[in-house]
């Protein structure tokens, strides 16, 4: 950490961050599965740039204007994975999009699927028709699939494949459960479009907790986000150590006494996700036993065990937030250290959520 930086930041460590980028590739080279890594986790073009050269096809956004942000930084393979609804100005963005990168979008319905075919005419986008395994969010049960990769067809847009997201995974104990879930459903809804006469289908699934559980026989395509950092929750979670965690937000204690202190660094750096089975509203890694017990707009309060050291005024400490995610999509910048020099990325992607 560097004294001459202002707090808060987010800092992060590049071997950490190497590391995650080619544990993950490597896994899916291992299983034989293509990787498109969800971009919505880092919001960082240099970040995306090292995931395509480790092996990544393309990467995976979550809204069009994420989409708009990596086209312009290179990409030129990527998936909404989102029921776009492609009306009016959003529907010509994505025609747009679609003019200049290798793109699919997510949909879920016959309305959106006749909308997206209006957009996307003449372009070679495809869609991506999205399966409920279980979290009951966004998609259909398996058994409709058909009928909205139909719709899709009738409207003059090819059916690329099926997807989900197991996100009800994100629980204690939940992982491998839900990666059953999930290729139960995307194989039922697979089988139905290819007897159907759709063929050379993707069938695209995973998330960073069911990882290691993924169905290699099922899916052909995994979209993990997190494990490019990592955070609290997937510690919590067992899907890594804190010597995986390559994102911490590092705050200055302002305050102390009575078995706990406060830094600099609330619910505006670290976010405010934090699931009902999670111990703390982040977690320090240097002080495991530690918990961040209240976050409000610009503090965070840390209790420490009973006889703990408490760090002193002014003492700067890292903290790793629940969920990574929400705290890049508040960040303009990430603080790297390179060969012993501070460096600076900046979160372009960042409030990108139109």
């Amino acid at each position: 950490m560097t004294d001459a930086l202002a707090t808060p930041y987010l800092a992060v460590d590049l071997d950490v961050l190497s590391r995650n980028i080619e544990r993950t590739a490597g896994w899916a080279r291992e299983h034989g599965l293509r990787l498109r890594p969800h971009a919505k986790t880092h919001k960082s073009p240099e970040i995306a740039r090292r995931q395509i050269e480790s092996g990544a096809v393309g990467l995976t956004v979550a809204t069009v204007a994420e989409g708009e942000i990596f086209c312009r930084a290179g990409a030129t393979d990527l998936f909404v994975a989102y029921p776009v609804w492609a009306a009016g100005e959003r529907g010509a963005r994505l025609r747009a999009l679609a003019q200049r990168v290798a793109l699919r979008v997510g949909v879920d319905s016959v309305e959106g699927a006749q909308h997206l075919g209006i957009a996307l005419a003449g372009t070679s986008a495809t869609v991506m028709v999205e399966v409920d395994c279980g979290m009951r969010r966004t998609g259909v049960p398996a058994g409709e699939a058909f009928e909205v990769a139909r719709a899709a067809d009738r409207a003059g847009v090819r059916v690329a494949g099926v997807f989900t997201f197991p996100g009800h995974g994100y629980a204690p104990g939940a992982a491998a459960r839900a990666a059953v879930e999930e290729a139960a459903a995307l194989a039922e809804a697979a089988e139905l479009l290819r007897t159907n006469g759709f063929a050379d289908i993707e069938v695209s699934g995973g998330s960073t907790p069911t990882l290691a559980h993924s169905d290699a026989t099922v899916l052909t395509e995994v979209r993990p986000g997190v494990s490019v950092f990592n955070d609290a929750q997937q510690v919590e979670l067992g899907t890594c150590g804190w010597e995986d965690v390559a994102l911490t937000a590092v705050g200055t204690v302002v305050s102390r006494g009575g078995g706990r202190f406060v830094l600099d660094a609330g619910a505006k750096v670290l976010g405010a996700d934090r699931p009902g089975w999670a111990t703390g509203a982040g977690r320090v890694p240097s002080m495991p036993d530690a918990r961040v017990v209240l976050l409000s707009e610009h503090h965070a309060v840390v209790e420490v065990p009973a006889g703990a050291v408490l760090p002193e005024l002014g003492e700067r400490v890292a903290v790793a937030p629940n969920h990574v995610c929400a705290a890049a999509n508040l960040a303009r910048e990430y603080v790297v250290t390179v060969a012993g020099r501070v460096t600076r990325w900046p979160v372009t992607a960042a409030g990108a959520n139109t």
